[in-house]
């Protein structure tokens, strides 16, 4: 993925006009990887140059709210989205991920031009009025009024998904603003929205930031994020903060999995779907964990934190929530968030994987399609 130096105008390079289209597409990858702040100079854009501004709001990508901000439109989050996902997987083999077959009836579903005969317990709505009639003409050599009797009776071809829920938990730390990793991350976040959106109608989806804590975020929320700024530059940090009184500062460039992973039990605990699944993005070891209703930062990482990161991976295993975990390794080989990852993915027998943000999203979206195809059996 391409590293973007985003700073201010400084008139060296000729400005050319471009489509509502192209612009937007420039701009959303600054947005990726700076967040809100790139929104925020829309207003000095709005001054300098009208007509830009104008040119995006004309097509429906980006509106003023009713503080007189800028924010991306529905319409312009779904062509991020998309292009995400293009970005991710060639065009013409797209279709070739197909759907997943399943030996029972989910809630998705795809209609083939097949038909084959009506079984009792088959739903009415598949019928295919036009092979029964044939079948009722047919049988009886013409004639007026056409008799239709069960044999007859014939229905389309129904191929059944299973529904999946996904938490996909996202490593906001300081550290994640490096070499173009939070970028990275939240692309492959948003391709999995427009993955899900165009092919796994019945899935659910929710993308939960982790830091010093963590929070679920909205499409729009996900767009507008960037990682935490780096506040304190202590070698060594040992501080208890208490949840019901925290303090006025507290620093949120922390990494606490434990609590991510925490949300995202809560939230598939809520979810009926066959398959659940959390798929981890990270670039570090945890560094931050909750004991009762205090929040302990630890650094550097200590053992205790990831024993009790491990413990609440293990929890989610027994529930049937499958983990899959990514390790970016973009800056440097980390030995301790290699075996981290490998640890957990050896407690609570689910996957691992050390990647670059280059290369991640093609294996988180494989990842996520793998996951859906462990489903269980109906006795």
């Amino acid at each position: 993925m391409a590293v973007y130096e985003y700073s201010k105008y400084d008139g060296s390079e000729e400005f050319s006009p471009q489509s509502a289209d192209k612009l937007f597409d420039e701009l959303s990858q600054y947005l990726l990887h700076y967040g809100e702040d790139v929104l925020d100079n829309l207003e000095r854009w709005e001054e300098e140059n009208p007509d830009v501004v104008e040119k995006l709001i004309q097509r429906g990508l980006v509106e003023k709210d009713r503080e007189g901000k800028y924010r991306i439109t529905p319409r312009g989050a779904r062509r991020i989205e998309n292009r995400a996902l293009e970005s991710l997987f060639d065009v013409r083999s797209r279709d070739a991920m197909g759907r997943h077959d399943t030996d029972f009836r989910g809630a998705g579903q795809t209609v083939h031009e097949e038909s084959k005969p009506y079984e009792y317990g088959d739903p009415v709505s598949n019928l295919n009025l036009h092979e029964t009639l044939r079948n009722a003409v047919q049988r009886q050599g013409g004639g007026t009024p056409v008799r239709v009797t069960a044999d007859d009776l014939v229905v389309h071809d129904m191929e059944y998904q299973t529904s999946c829920a996904t938490v996909v938990l996202v490593d906001m730390s300081g550290s994640m603003d490096r070499y173009g990793k939070y970028g990275a991350a939240k692309q492959t976040a948003l391709a999995l929205q427009a993955l899900v959106r165009a092919k796994y109608q019945g899935d659910f989806l929710q993308t939960v930031g982790f830091f010093t804590y963590a929070a679920p975020l909205t499409e729009r929320e996900l767009l507008a994020s960037a990682p935490k700024p780096v506040s304190i530059f202590d070698s060594r940090v040992r501080l208890r903060i208490n949840l019901d009184q925290p303090p006025r500062f507290v620093p949120e460039h922390f990494t606490n999995l434990h609590a991510g992973l925490q949300f995202a039990r809560r939230i598939l605990q809520r979810q009926p779907a066959v398959n659940r699944q959390i798929i981890v993005i990270t670039d570090g070891e945890p560094t931050a964990h909750v004991e009762g209703r205090e929040l302990v930062l630890l650094y550097p990482p200590s053992e205790k934190t990831a024993r009790i990161t491990l413990s609440e991976a293990r929890r989610c295993a027994e529930l049937g929530i499958h983990i899959s975990s990514f390790a970016l390794v973009e800056d440097y080989f980390y030995f301790g968030l290699v075996n981290f990852v490998e640890q957990m993915a050896q407690a609570t027998g689910g996957i691992s994987a050390t990647c670059n943000a280059r290369d991640m999203g093609n294996m988180v979206v494989n990842s996520f399609i793998g996951g859906r195809r462990r489903r269980r059996r109906l006795a």
